[in-house]
């Protein structure tokens, strides 16, 4: 065979084959081509929160009401020109809570800080709402109870002292009753454990840790006399020494319970919280107290999702 003819044989068997070769090529996905443009599973994941966050029902928001216990501690006061400077040794304290009929009447009158309130806004970071980043104010009351016996030692009017002190009304009352607020940025984990995922009845663990500052109202007499930060309604937050709420320290905090959806956006809350207090600087007569505070808190709230 010359080789003429075998040009003409190969040309006909590749024009023969265009035909099922075109075929194929329709039936077969096209590959991408790399570039810079090119998804990655970090775009992938973002573009998936995005998503998410489009959704409804990302918000929630609670109102609850809480009871406090608090761990025996150490109170420092400093008042230079009174010539003071003591520490009362594990003083014992307890909070302050409003009757139940006080707490109603607080509700409809608006007056949130009257109760010891906890109000939780959070938001989900995840599709299926597991993981949320939250904003809450812990309203909390303390007070030093009266009428107990405490080691003191310092100096007192210029003068060394290391005894037992009754601490009544007037030597050492010391209260912190609009309150000891507690500000915290959370990060709030659930897990279902019972029911209808995401439906009433849906029964969910929930956890908190976080931290923030403390935000206190200090009101308390101290060896007679009385500290004054002029009227509520004035001087109200949260720089000055004047201010009826003053920043004066930071805290920590974590938190356990359970969850349950009452209605698709209703739930109520039933949790357990412990929390660490670090006050400084907080307003006594001509001088501060300082004070490290351990918090036992039980929360039982209501919220909507939206």
């Amino acid at each position: 065979m010359n080789t003429r003819s075998t040009q003409h044989i190969l040309f006909a068997a590749m024009v023969s084959l265009l035909p099922c070769s075109m075929v194929l090529a329709q039936g077969q996905p096209v590959a991408p081509v790399a570039n810079s443009a090119s998804a990655t599973p970090h775009d992938a994941e973002r573009a998936k929160i995005d998503r998410a966050l489009k959704e409804d029902g990302n918000w929630y928001f609670s109102w609850g009401y809480s009871r406090q216990q608090y761990a025996p501690s150490d109170i420092h006061v400093s008042q230079p020109s009174q010539g003071n400077d003591f520490t009362v040794h594990q003083a014992a304290a307890s909070d302050f809570p409003s009757s139940p009929a006080d707490t109603i009447r607080s509700l409809v009158n608006l007056d949130l800080t009257n109760p010891q309130e906890n109000v939780r806004v959070g938001r989900f970071m995840n599709p299926e709402k597991t993981f949320a980043i939250e904003f809450s104010l812990d309203h909390s009351k303390y007070n030093t109870d009266l009428n107990q016996t405490a080691s003191v030692s310092g100096t007192i009017n210029n003068q060394p002292t290391n005894g037992n002190m009754v601490l009544n009304a007037q030597n050492f009352n010391y209260t912190l009753h609009n309150g000891l607020n507690h500000i915290m940025l959370n990060g709030v984990w659930l897990q279902h454990l019972h029911g209808p995922e995401q439906q009433p009845g849906d029964l969910q663990l929930i956890s908190r840790a976080g931290a923030g500052i403390l935000l206190p109202h200090a009101d308390n007499t101290i060896l007679g006399n009385a500290n004054e930060v002029g009227p509520k309604n004035e001087n109200v937050c949260c720089s000055s020494s004047k201010d009826w709420w003053q920043v004066n320290g930071w805290t920590a905090g974590v938190e356990v319970g359970v969850r349950y959806r009452v209605y698709k956006t209703i739930y109520v809350e039933l949790t357990q919280k412990f929390a660490y207090g670090a006050l400084k600087n907080v307003p006594v007569y001509k001088g501060t107290a300082d004070q490290n505070i351990w918090m036992s808190e039980q929360v039982f709230s209501a919220g909507f999702l939206f």
